[in-house]
């Protein structure tokens, strides 16, 4: 049995969360024949975790881990760095969803509280993982209301939230453009790139080997072993986790169900005394857009990168995996306006870094999490809630694969299969006019 991959990961714009850090360490390619107890395919949130809890349950064990780019270099250091408890339904109009959400909640408040201990104990900057909690933005009537519906079905769930008027909100960000905000305080404000690169860095002080540059071509098995092949190297082990989300597909898995999915960011250089005093407002912050389908934007400060501003927004469905200059061009222009709108004591600002992120959705908003073959487990379709949900389905991969349960890999063994998705080219045609017109409703957000 061989699974060939069609594709490997890689971007054509920066990580800018990793970028701005400065370089990290430069872990070794794989370059010769190795062993190990279990390969991780993937050096994310989901891998990292996996990787982490494999060695909490069994500190013996010996752990590879394999990526195709640098660490942190791919969609770890390309999100927006929310870990969100809460539900965060990414097709509502409000965030609620649907189901036993306060589960969930508490599933995703282990996934905080596994990034917290994880910080603690390898000692990785606290500003990199900062509990302050986030704000939905609300720029007009619609959203405010959206806002307030939120509230009340957050407080039907015990959960508790702080309506900002426009005064609150400016005082915040420093913008006049925002009608009201509502803040939610469970929110775990990351930045990504450096928590990656910490988690890395302290999986490889307890003897895990990591590999960057390392993409892999191909695994195939052998009586019970397990062949995983890159261009130079391989690993032989008798398990598999796969954590290399959408390009689950690459492999041949779940062919014709899962929605690559690219989301676009840009950040402002650092900004200097004299912007500073003219924007205002608090040094660290994120706002998340009351419309699913408006703008994200997050301030950052020294301890995160430099005082920069982050604008996320534009989505397109891309189903080879790869955004072009064009994509990326049309979204850097709505964001540029979108931050013009928001900042005008700022408005002309250049940007410096421009980037596309690959998400990986299902129709049904049910991750791909368990095993797919003997002794291959994946860890995949986080259905753009990476932080949290990859956390969550590297934290079920690594017990699964030892054989190990809770109610975390309950949850997901409980989950459906992904939903067929309609065929192409009629897919891709209308989830992007649908994405585009969901981004033309949410406009102002």
């Amino acid at each position: 049995m061989r699974y060939t991959a069609a594709r490997t990961p890689r971007f054509a714009s920066p990580a800018a969360w990793s970028e701005i850090l400065g370089q990290g360490v430069r872990y070794p390619s794989l370059e010769e024949e190795r062993t190990a107890d279990v390969v991780i395919v993937g050096a994310g949130f989901a891998g990292l975790s996996a990787a982490r809890r494999l060695l909490q349950l069994d500190p013996a064990l010996n752990v590879a881990v394999l990526d195709a780019l640098e660490i942190a270099e791919g969609s770890a250091g390309r999100n927006s760095g929310f870990m969100i408890d809460l539900p965060h339904d990414l097709s509502s109009d409000n965030y609620a969803g649907g189901g036993d959400e306060s589960a969930l909640i508490a599933l995703n408040r282990k996934a905080i509280d596994f990034a917290l201990g994880a910080a603690q104990a390898y000692g990785i900057d606290p500003a990199f993982v900062d509990p302050a909690g986030k704000v939905n933005g609300a720029a007009s009537p619609t959203a405010d209301a959206h806002n307030r519906s939120y509230a009340a079905h957050l407080a039907q769930l015990g959960e508790a939230s702080e309506h900002l008027d426009a005064q609150a909100m400016h005082a915040l960000t420093g913008s006049r453009h925002y009608l009201s905000g509502l803040y939610t305080p469970g929110t775990l404000m990351l930045q990504p790139a450096g928590y990656i690169r910490g988690l890395a860095a302290g999986l490889a002080r307890d003897d895990v080997k990591i590999f960057a540059r390392s993409a892999v071509t191909d695994f195939e098995q052998e009586g019970s072993i397990w062949r995983v092949r890159t261009a130079k190297g391989q690993i032989s082990a008798p398990r598999i986790i796969l954590a290399t989300n959408g390009h689950l597909e690459s492999f041949g898995f779940a062919k014709g169900r899962l929605m690559q999915l690219f989301l676009y960011a840009s950040m402002t250089p650092e900004l200097d005394a004299t912007q500073l005093r003219a924007l205002g407002g608090e040094p660290r912050w994120g706002i998340t857009p009351s419309d699913p389908m408006g703008t994200t934007v997050r301030r950052i400060d020294t301890a995160q990168g430099g005082h920069r501003i982050i604008t996320r927004t534009c989505a397109t469905l891309r189903p080879e995996m790869e955004a072009s200059a064009r994509d990326i061009a049309r979204a850097t222009s709505v964001q540029r306006a979108k931050f013009d709108a928001r900042f005008p004591q700022l408005s002309g600002a250049a940007m410096q870094y421009e980037w596309a992120g690959h998400l990986c959705l299902s129709l049904n908003g049910v991750a791909v999490t368990g095993e797919i073959a003997p002794n291959v487990f994946a860890a995949t379709v986080q259905n753009g809630l990476g932080t949290a949900r990859g956390t969550l389905t590297g934290i079920a991969a690594a017990e699964m694969a030892l054989g190990q349960s809770s109610d975390i890999t309950a949850y997901f063994n409980a989950e459906a299969a992904p939903r067929k998705l309609p065929p192409k080219p009629f897919s891709t045609w209308g989830a992007n006019a649908y994405l585009r017109w969901k981004e033309h409703r949410a406009r102002a957000e």
